[in-house]
């Protein structure tokens, strides 16, 4: 006979037993439009709460100080003892400033920027002072993407741009996802879209318009007006919507919730001019605008989905990252995420080149410097496993490194900022160390990749030049 586990007095699951009346008690009046509304003014009120939290008295976000310890330990590779007794002989260079008598030296990340010039120019050749940046080539952009959400992707952005700053290089974010989570860490402010990527794409469809029109005129046939909005566009220059921001080599092109309007804005122009090349729109605007050569790297955003703003930034790019879980799930999306890229650009090639070859003109032919995904949020007790296995299937694709979890990373989503930015002395000197080491080994297999992107375009250039 079956024996009844469910004794009287024994431990149940919590989902046997609700009574009916309780329930409807908990319950509360059916939700409505309205509703959603005030969900949204309290999350704004809770989110302006938490993201003033380190705010200067001027309401904005202020970067900390940088020890002598910690610049000698991750930004400048000297020793303690010689960075003293060059900063003796140097009167000039920023001395820096003590929190006590006779305590320890901190500088601004400026005064940083400024010592590590002077290493480079007048220390030994043999130490890399200043990153690998070969002269006369355009900034390198990286796209951040992944249509699968929760899997680090502006976390990993923003890490890299902050690491690429430390490093010394010159970056521009962009941020692409309309829920200007990017945004919020670096402190902007974006007031509407067009203090957004938007009105770059507007002036390029603008642009193709205009030249459409005057095409139109020679043939005698009446042009297309362009709206209020198009012409505001047109007068507009990335300048306009680059913003500094708390870090001093970073700046922004912010996003908010308006620029989601140009998920249904571009495919209305592109219906209207089947000629607009939609996917050139952002490299074209940046580089015309001259971002390219006044940065170093420029890190893309993108939404997690593959619209019309990710088709951008992903066009854009010369190197790809997609950040992914070691799960099954997380995997397999990955796996449909490079599916749906295929689809997506094949058949935009397949469609342009179609044309092309009917009017005797070059192909389309998408390319990217190199493409890696990297694992994030790692647990190498339980992960281990599948981690190896999705290496196995994915090859060199697959970055060997994983980026780990750490107690670190909890503490600066809490306060709405990078690892980079919390201050070490919130917890002892080792456990700071081992929580940011995960970011800089992350860090490093990137630069690896965008000096090997480099250095291919110097020896091409050489070559060419035989």
């Amino acid at each position: 006979m079956a024996r009844d586990i469910h004794k009287p007095g024994s431990s149940l699951p919590p989902y046997f037993g609700i009574d009916p009346d309780a329930a409807l008690a908990d319950l509360g009046a059916p939700a409505s439009t309205a509703g959603f509304a005030e969900i949204a003014a309290a999350c704004a009120q809770g989110r302006a709460d938490l993201a003033s939290r380190g705010l200067n008295e001027e309401g904005r976000k202020e970067l900390r100080l940088f020890s002598t310890w910690e610049i000698t330990r991750y930004l400048i590779p000297v020793a303690q003892a010689h960075f003293r007794r060059v900063l003796k002989a140097n009167p000039d260079l920023p001395q820096g400033r003590s929190e006590t008598e006779g305590g320890a030296k901190w500088f601004t990340l400026d005064e940083v920027l400024r010592l590590r010039a002077h290493f480079g120019a007048q220390g030994s050749k043999a130490k890399d002072y200043l990153p690998y940046r070969p002269e006369g080539l355009p900034a390198k952009m990286v796209a951040v993407a992944n249509f699968k959400g929760g899997v680090g992707k502006t976390s990993t952005a923003a890490h890299l741009a902050m690491s690429a700053a430390l490093d010394g290089y010159k970056v521009l974010v962009i941020d692409l996802d309309s829920q200007g989570s990017m945004t919020s860490i670096f402190g902007g402010r974006v007031e509407d879209e067009w203090q957004t990527a938007f009105p770059l794409l507007a002036r390029h469809y603008g642009e193709h318009l205009r030249a459409e029109n005057q095409r139109r005129l020679d043939r005698g046939d009446a042009p297309q007006p362009l709206d209020e909005a198009l012409d505001a566009a047109m007068e507009m220059t990335a300048g306009d919507v680059i913003q500094p921001t708390h870090w001093p080599s970073i700046d922004l092109i912010g996003a908010q919730l308006n620029l989601y309007w140009a998920e249904f804005q571009i495919p209305v122009w592109r219906m209207a001019a089947r000629s607009w090349k939609l996917w050139d729109a952002l490299t074209e605007r940046l580089e015309a605008d001259g971002v390219l050569d006044q940065y170093d790297v420029i890190f893309i955003d993108t939404p997690p989905a593959l619209g019309y703003l990710t088709i951008n930034g992903l066009s854009a790019a010369d190197i790809l990252l997609v950040p992914m879980g070691a799960s099954f799930l997380e995997f397999d999306s990955t796996g449909r995420f490079f599916d749906m890229l295929h689809s997506t650009f094949a058949s935009i090639e397949e469609g342009e080149n179609l044309a092309a070859r009917a009017l005797g003109r070059p192909g389309l032919n998408f390319e990217w410097d190199a493409v890696r995904t990297v694992i994030t949020r790692y647990d190498g007790a339980q992960q281990g496993e599948l981690a190896a296995l999705m290496q196995a299937y994915m090859g060199p694709v697959l970055s060997p490194h994983k980026q780990d979890f750490t107690a670190l990373i909890g503490q600066a989503g809490e306060q709405v900022s990078g690892i980079y930015e919390a201050d070490y002395r919130d917890f002892n000197r080792e456990t700071y160390a081992r929580g940011r080491e995960t970011f800089d080994e992350t860090y490093a297999a990137f630069k690896k990749l965008l000096a090997g992107v480099w250095r291919r375009e110097v020896l091409q250039q050489q070559r060419a030049a035989e």
